[in-house]
């Protein structure tokens, strides 16, 4: 197999397929070079192969004669030479990953230009200042990604060039300067690095697309893949492109297109475009950019060329495109497309629109089936429509562009790292830059809201931000930044500062605003009821509930019952726990039973609430499950307070001595769940007499409790066989001399490996099972959630030891088939037994994919995610379906 393909080569498949050996970028420009035959300026992509082998050996052997010969084919179908010193080729050297990663990897223009070339650059266009400004642009670029000079070695010698000229603007510097700056960029590259900057274009080359083979285990990049859970072994393709220059002249532009507003899904075209610019001007949010609409008044036939070609990527991608394009010298090129990301609103609105049918351009229209219109929706699209809105807005400081809808309060940064460290200690963050870059990733990551002074729509800050869903207002040019301060007019803003920011408005205004609930669009509705219908029968969502307020919004949200009610959340309120107390304290079985009298008449009164606000829906109660010693203060407090007190009272001795009873070294594998039932079985007596008498109650009243009784970390059959004794013991008692008995059933947590080996014979005993992957998964590694998280979980996923958190996104090839097995064992025994999930994993789209490949029943999961859930239920069995057509 060859490491790099030309933009026409001839592939078996229709090229944009071919993603995984392409890149998404190298895939779609050979899309619109062979297939749509739209203006996309010659160029090759060396593969995703290439990049995995240099990590794994360094530079593949054949490398570089595969690119020498791809070099060759360019030159001559241009009919220039790269380096030439008459007239020479120069080419863009871009990463192009399979998924898309904006801004995380590096790129490089203008290659191919040295003190020679340049020269013939200058002779051959007549335009000598364009010449130099590519020239001292490449440099810089060149010299800060490749060879590893500080950015503001380069920086620093404009500003103070443009400060000399008496502008802001770069498009202002002449000739004269801008062969200054190139001297001076040259010096600063090699008293820097100790080589002089490379004059060879073949050693140009090389270096710049081993550079873009590095970026994918940069920081910023490992950071992204984290994230958006993006596996680390995929690499990178680099695509080598012919250049074309928006900064030729004022009869060239470049610019950003997107077919559909992505921050509304509103059915017009829009983006950015800069006169007589580079494409790094109008991301970098450097120079205020003009719109579309700006462009038909500019160049107005290239304007519907533009539109028209948007019209014909749309019909063949069936959706958003976003765009690259260049104008050289009153041509147009169209530099490279993907399907575009969006905000959250956008998505909906997109994915409903589409399915109501679209104009092609050629008199038709395409749609899209509502089975596609529920995959395009993501996580992030419904979680971002669900965040909250201010309460009431305050008066408005400034305003900016809305680049990410959403409301955002936080103190003010003006750094990255100072905006980790603030978010490392609690904080809630606002970072503020003049233009954000991928190097400030990770304090867009703790970041609530992202402000910027300056950029457009499509400036880094704001794609980085849509994709993330985290609220931005950029392009905000009265925020004038200085240091640790910021200041619009007469009023300052210093670190530390609170500020609120509506990334739907692009207002922003000082102090810490009051947050609302969110409204979410028509369209929130409409993809759920598809969702729902599509996994009727198949996929049921539940929620985790503990009280009567949860139960009733996991409802309103849609959930079809409760997976798990946590019982002990209950004892722990400020009214029960010295009750729990008193009962763990007595030392005569009255003293127990009147104290477990007091819990039973509360938490009758809580399981009331939570099967009335589930009425006619199905609610699985988890018995006790957490050690006793929760309940207690720690024996180190009691200790403390002995040792400045000089003694404790006799109730604070009593619960010292319990405490140091009940302490064990490793609880989270102690005497808890169905254990702690064996040594106290009054405890579970209590809390089956207060469900069963809650749910007579309201029977009595006209409703229809539906209970379901689950015994917590059970691993043998006769554990569970004796726990189910007590149980029953309580239900025959309370159901004694009723006519149409209600169906209790009575199950178990599988949540221990032999659990789920031992399926088989559990399920003899089980009429359900619930998974608690949470502590599946920390017995499964061996991992303590609460330690491993903060200090080992993020050297491991940089590193690739895992390729995600096991704790957000199930383990596919060891919890996973731990699952599985315990599903396939249980049915084994009995066919009808009922299966569901109850961890935190219930809620996450990877995760309900491999619960319905295990054939489960139901997901249960916190009730905010239970509209995310119901969706990743139907896109499972869709893909499911698709994946064996």
């Amino acid at each position: 197999m060859p490491y790099v393909y030309s933009f026409d080569h001839k592939h078996r498949k229709s090229p944009m397929t071919y993603k995984d050996l392409l890149g998404g970028k190298g895939a779609n420009l050979a899309e619109m070079t062979t297939v749509l035959e739209l203006p996309v300026p010659p160029g090759f992509t060396v593969s995703t192969d290439a990049c995995r082998d240099y990590m794994h050996g360094g530079w593949p052997e054949g490398l570089d004669d595969e690119i020498a010969n791809h070099v060759f084919k360019l030159e001559k179908a241009m009919g220039r030479k790269l380096g030439d010193a008459h007239d020479p080729l120069l080419v863009s050297v871009r990463s192009g990953a399979k998924f898309s990663m904006p801004g995380m990897m590096d790129t490089v223009l203008n290659l191919g230009l040295n003190d020679e070339s340049v020269e013939g650059l200058a002779h051959v266009t007549g335009n000598e200042r364009f010449a130099y400004d590519s020239y001292r642009r490449f440099i810089a670029m060149y010299g800060r990604i490749v060879m590893g000079v500080p950015g503001e070695v380069f920086e620093h010698p404009l500003e103070a060039a443009k400060e000399a000229a008496g502008t802001t603007n770069d498009a202002d510097l002449d000739a004269d300067t801008l062969k200054g700056l190139c001297k001076t960029y040259l010096k600063a590259v090699k008293k820097h690095t100790g080589e002089p900057f490379p004059q060879r274009p073949s050693v140009q080359l090389t270096g710049a697309i081993e550079a873009v083979f590095k970026s994918w285990n940069g920081q910023r990049a490992i950071a992204y893949r984290v994230r958006e859970k993006i596996s680390h072994e995929l690499g990178t393709a680099v695509n080598v492109q012919t250049m074309v220059f928006g900064n030729r002249d004022d009869m060239s532009a470049t610019g950003v297109g997107f077919t559909r507003n992505a921050a509304t899904g509103e059915n017009k075209p829009y983006g950015d475009f800069l006169i007589n610019a580079q494409g790094e001007d109008v991301v970098a949010g450097i120079r205020n950019t003009e719109t579309l609409d700006d462009m038909k008044r500019a160049f107005p036939e290239i304007y519907k060329e533009l539109l028209d070609i948007f019209v014909r990527l749309e019909t063949h991608y069936e959706d958003m495109c976003d765009t690259e394009f260049t104008i050289e010298q009153g041509k147009l090129w169209m530099l490279q497309t993907r399907v575009g990301k969006r905000t959250g609103a956008a998505a909906l609105k997109m994915a409903v629109d589409m399915t109501k049918g679209t104009k092609d351009g050629q008199g038709g229209r395409w749609k899209i089936s509502r089975e596609e219109a529920v995959m395009r929706v993501t996580e992030d699209h419904l979680d971002s429509v669900l965040h909250p809105q201010f309460a009431k807005k305050g008066d408005v400081l400034t305003k900016g562009l809305g680049a990410s809808p959403g409301a955002a309060v936080g103190r003010v940064y003006f750094t990255a790292d100072e905006a980790e460290a603030a978010w490392k200690k609690g904080e809630d963050v606002v970072l503020v830059r003049n233009e954000t870059s991928p190097d400030d990733v990770h304090g867009m990551m703790a970041s609530k809201g992202i402000l910027t002074a300056r950029g457009g729509l499509v400036s880094h800050a704001a794609v980085v931000a849509r994709g993330w869903g985290t609220p931005a207002v950029v392009g905000a040019d009265a925020v004038k930044i200085s240091g640790d301060q910021f200041t619009v007019g007469d009023t300052v803003v210093k670190k530390g500062d609170w500020l609120s920011l509506d990334g739907t408005t692009g207002e922003i205004m000082l102090g810490q605003l009051e947050m609302a609930g969110s409204e979410p669009p028509a369209e929130f509705t409409t993809i759920l009821k598809w969702a729902d219908t599509i996994r009727k029968g198949k996929m049921a969502v539940r929620a985790n509930a503990d009280t009567g307020e949860d139960a009733a919004n996991a409802r309103e949200l849609g959930a079809e019952g409760i997976g798990l009610c946590r019982t002990e959340h209950m004892f722990l309120a400020p009214d029960r726990l010295p009750i729990v107390r008193d009962m763990i304290l007595a030392n005569t079985p009255k003293q127990e039973e009147k104290a477990l009298e007091k819990l039973r008449e509360a938490q009758q009164a809580d399981f009331e609430e939570i099967l009335e606000a589930m009425d006619g829906l199905p609610v699985t109660i988890r018995l006790l499950d957490p050690p006793l010693h929760e309940f207690l203060p720690s024996v180190e407090e009691l200790k403390v307070k002995m040792a400045k007190k000089g003694k404790l009272s006799k109730k604070e001795q009593q619960m010292l001595e319990a405490a140091e009873d009940w302490s064990e070294h490793n609880p989270m594998i102690g005497t808890r769940g169905v254990r702690l039932g064996v040594i106290k079985p009054g405890l579970y007596a209590m809390q089956v007499r207060a469900l069963l008498d809650a749910a007579a109650k309201l029977r009595d009243a006209g409703k229809k409790p539906i209970v379901e009784i689950m015994i917590p970390l059970t691993v043998t059959r006769e554990e569970l066989a004796l726990a189910r004794s007590w149980v029953q013991e309580e239900i025959d008692e309370a159901l004694k001399g009723m006519k149409r008995k209600p169906n209790i059933t009575i199950g178990t947590m599988v949540e221990t490996p032999r659990a789920a080996v031992r399926a088989d014979e559990i399920a003899e005993v089980a009429d359900f099972f619930s998974f608690g992957t949470n502590d599946l998964t920390q017995l499964t590694f061996g991992f303590s959630r609460d330690d491993v998280e903060s200090r080992m979980m993020p050297a491991y996923l940089e590193q690739g030891l895992l390729k995600q958190n096991p704790f957000d996104s199930i383990d596919k090839s060891g919890v996973g088939d731990l699952v599985k097995l315990g599903a396939e064992r249980g049915r084994k025994t009995k066919p009808d037994l009922k299966l569901g999930v109850c961890g935190e994993h219930g809620g996450d789209p990877a995760s309900i994919e491999l619960f319905y490949e295990a054939g489960l029943d139901y997901v249960s999961c916190s009730p905010f995610r239970v509209p995310i859930a119901r969706l990743a239920a139907a896109q499972a069995i869709v893909g499911a379906s698709d994946s064996q057509k």
